[in-house]
């Protein structure tokens, strides 16, 4: 019986090389003894298109494109995708090979309802390439037929031209075995934190899927548990990517505009800093390196602080579509004075309007192309550039000068009564919602040169693993012997401004010890703001109060952070029990 292809071929001016692949491809089939359909794409539109009962009657798809492709008709259908170059040039090859993939009809039946084999594992996977269109889907197919054929279970995401399809939900990130990556392009790796990756290339996803999945399962099994500090560092890891994985909805998209800001705050933040190691002043003069650090650091990275937010909070909600309305309105927030707040907003805004877009703008198929490209990005920033113009921009920058004049003006039992609430926020769930909270809300005023209160979250962030550290040190009878191990990492992770590694500590005994950490932490926020503390660095820890005049009373600030470590520590200490080791029986 003769084999039934069907083909697409398309590229960007949809003239000589879409026609000279369809034929090429119709001889080889016909010389080979197959049946062939092609579709074929251009700047006329689509001729002899392909129907449901032509695509459903194919044993497999030839691919051969030099621009987008709709790849949804061909779902759960052997893909194999090439350019026009290489099917004019050796059409018989490209059949071929697409062919090999067909299984025999015995295994495609079988493979029509997989069930995973005894033992067999889960497995996601994520493929983009540049152009995101059909290499991608195509080495999401072939990780998918193999690991079926394998025994395991994998769903894999796609990312192309018009953003990710068949997300991979944070249940299925979190229930996964390993993941693997084919992709030539950006993937964030931020949500699969403390899983077994494999990174690829596309080519590799496509044609040695078997090897991937061999090489994730075994790094997968032979992952260290580790022991004493190796294992309470493995511990903060694991509750860091729980905690990832559980964020859902605005508070996810919140927070992933916010990592993609740090760095950006945190580089600006230290080069300001290190342009008053010259003299808290150096900077007016023009031409000197410390006026350059000003320039790099206050007058471009702070700048960019807001249209980042704005855009990767766009680009959560909506992917890549939502990017470009995002950065714009966030800049427009910055140049409107309404700072991280306006970012904040245009960043929903921006998103929602994209992903709305998206999904809601139906093209023909030789069109569908634009959408990314033009119309999206076009319709989507006109409508957020408008709103925060003529409806945003003026009502929030009044609220923001209020915030910041307030914040600037307030009298010493207000700035305490903020150091109280700020610092307590930040030891309440130690890296969750309330103490990202906090930390937003510090890190949003710096562009508004308001330093004080991200003074008071770092030194309150820090104390909390210290203090446990300190606790482990001087009332060892209360601790096991696993914790005195980890209370030497704890150490390393409290200078270093990571909340979370008091996260162990409380997971075992949190009705003592997360009372005792927000006290501690409380303690220090108040005597931050009280000493009138101002710090310009966002990040860094203690790795930061060496650059002069990053922070501003130096010693007092020293003074806080010892002082909440202190009371942490002896809360911690006069609310647990001595441990009671039992005898060994004697027999």
């Amino acid at each position: 019986m003769a084999k039934t292809l069907v083909a697409v071929t398309a590229c960007p001016t949809g003239i000589a090389h879409t026609y000279m692949a369809a034929e090429a491809l119709k001889k080889a089939a016909e010389l080979m003894g197959y049946e062939l359909k092609v579709e074929t794409q251009g700047s006329e539109g689509t001729k002899n298109p392909l129907s449901e009962a032509d695509i459903a009657a194919a044993e497999a798809v030839v691919i051969a494109a030099d621009t987008h492709v709709d790849m949804a008709p061909f779902k759960g259908k052997p893909v194999y995708g090439s350019t026009t170059s290489e099917a004019i040039r050796d059409p018989k090859k490209l059949l071929e090979v697409a062919l090999a993939a067909v299984p025999a009809e015995a295994e495609a039946a079988a493979q029509e309802a997989p069930a995973p084999a005894a033992g067999g594992k889960r497995l996601i996977g994520v493929t983009a390439c540049p152009t995101g269109i059909a290499h991608t889907f195509m080495a999401a197919e072939s990780l998918r037929k193999t690991a079926e054929a394998m025994g395991h279970q994998m769903r894999v995401e796609t990312q192309g031209s018009v953003g990710a399809q068949d997300t991979l939900t944070d249940e299925e990130i979190a229930a996964a075995d390993a993941v693997i990556i084919g992709a030539d392009t950006h993937v964030d790796l931020s949500r699969f934190a403390g899983k077994t990756v494999i990174e690829a290339s596309v080519t590799e996803a496509l044609k040695q899927p078997s090897a991937l999945i061999e090489k994730a399962l075994s790094e997968q099994a032979q992952a260290p548990t580790g022991k004493g500090g190796e294992a309470y560092l493995q511990q903060v890891k694991q509750a860091k990517a729980e905690r990832s994985a559980q964020r859902s909805g605005p508070y996810k998209h919140l927070l992933t505009g916010v990592s993609y800001m740090l760095p950006v705050v945190v580089a600006g933040g230290l080069l300001i800093a290190l342009s008053f190691v010259f003299g808290i002043h150096a900077f007016e003069t023009k031409g000197t390196l410390a006026a350059a650090l000003m320039d790099i650091g206050g007058g471009t990275a702070f700048k960019l602080m807001v249209p980042v937010l704005s855009g990767f909070i766009a680009f959560s909600i909506a992917d890549r579509p939502g990017l470009a309305p995002g950065l714009v309105g966030g800049m427009l927030a910055t140049n409107l004075g309404a700072g991280f707040i306006g970012g904040i907003i245009s960043g929903f805004l921006a998103g929602y309007i994209a992903l709305w877009l998206r999904d809601n703008i139906r093209l023909p198929q030789n069109l569908e192309g634009l959408k990314p490209m033009l119309i999206i990005p076009l319709l989507s920033t006109l409508a957020v550039g408008l709103l925060m113009v003529y409806v945003i921009g003026g009502p929030v920058r009044a609220i923001l000068d209020a915030l910041t004049a307030f914040l600037n003006g307030m009298g010493t039992t207000n700035a305490i009564l903020l150091g109280v609430l700020l610092g307590g926020m930040m030891a309440v769930d130690m890296g969750g919602p309330v103490n990202k909270a906090a930390y937003t809300f510090a890190v949003g005023l710096l562009s508004s040169q308001v330093y004080t209160p991200m003074a008071a979250v770092m030194a309150a962030g820090m104390t909390p693993p210290l203090g446990l550290a300190l606790a482990t040190l001087v009332a060892r009878n209360r601790f096991t012997a696993a914790e005195h191990d980890a209370g030497k990492a704890a150490i390393v992770l409290g200078l270093s401004f990571i909340t979370e590694g008091a996260i162990p500590f409380a997971a075992k005994d949190p009705l003592r010890v997360i009372p005792s950490c927000i006290v501690g932490s409380a303690f220090t926020g108040a005597l931050s703001m009280l000493f009138h503390c101002q710090l310009r660095a966002p990040h860094g820890g203690v790795f930061v109060l060496a650059i002069p005049h990053a922070v501003s009373h130096l010693l007092l600030y020293g003074v806080a952070i010892v002082a909440g470590t202190i009371v942490t520590a002896a809360a911690v200490i006069l609310v647990k029990k001595p441990i009671v080791e039992t005898a060994p029986v004697v027999g």
